[in-house]
């Protein structure tokens, strides 16, 4: 798919496409939008959950994983600072707060690499945020109050089916949180199958997975995702008229 150039959309264009991608994909879970900022979010505040206590290694945070505010700004705004994110080394590099160097001795990268969950090799490759900024900020897509970078939807298999139709996206690994950076830094929207780390801490239903679409290109995804749900309902209704014809099987 040939995506257009990044645009910058306002409040009530921000509002109005999520409705439409909503309506296209008939989303369970509201689609989210992430910006990565120096200066907090006029009108959104710090999440303020308590930090957690702190392991041997010194990690804490106010969730368990960067992944989890996924999951909070389903329903409301709010902006989050490093510490926020620091129980999770890997979420903290992919997001640009950490070095992997910075991080490599903790409790939680040695269980994941003494586990053969990943090595070294692929950890070098694994794409982050390159520049280190103060704020990620969240909310759900429909509020539209800033500007996303990244908008993050949740999908099952017949929705991801679609997207990809639109977009011919790649279908990304371990660990989950890394489509975030493909979308920010490259410009690509990407999904991924969903990573065993980021599955037990947020809680997402096994049949779901992840999507991550650059905000400035939105438009046009948007777009390519209607006309690809167009298609997929036409060729979906010719299939099951087609198997009335046979015996026992479910139109």
């Amino acid at each position: 798919m040939n995506i257009s150039n990044d645009q910058l959309y306002s409040q009530s264009e921000l509002q109005k496409l999520s409705a439409r991608l909503e309506a296209a994909l008939h989303l369970v879970a509201p689609a989210i939008g992430i910006s990565f900022s120096d200066s907090q979010p006029e009108g959104i505040e710090l999440f303020s959950d308590p930090l957690a206590a702190s392991e041997t290694d010194g990690r804490t945070g106010r969730v368990s994983a960067g992944c989890v505010f996924w999951m909070k700004a389903t329903h409301k705004s709010f902006s989050t600072l490093a510490p926020d994110h620091g129980n999770c080394s890997v979420g903290s590099f992919t997001h640009g707060f950490v070095s992997f160097d910075s991080v490599a001795s903790n409790s939680d990268v040695a269980e994941l690499l003494g586990s053969g969950w990943v090595d070294s090799e692929a950890v070098a490759h694994i794409p982050f945020i390159r520049r280190r900024y103060k704020f990620v900020n969240y909310e759900p897509l429909s509020q539209g109050t800033f500007m996303p970078d990244v908008v993050l939807v949740r999908l099952n298999g017949r929705q991801m089916m679609v997207v990809s139709d639109a977009t011919g996206m790649p279908i990304e690994g371990k660990p989950q949180c890394h489509i975030v950076a493909i979308a920010k830094e490259e410009g690509r929207v990407a999904a991924s199958v969903g990573c065993a780390l980021s599955r037990a801490r947020t809680g997402m239903h096994p049949y779901e997975m992840t999507c991550a679409i650059p905000g400035g290109k939105l438009g046009a995804v948007v777009a390519g995702i209607e006309r690809a749900a167009e298609i997929d309902g036409n060729v979906a209704k010719y299939a099951a008229i087609d198997a009335r014809r046979f015996h026992g099987e479910s139109t």
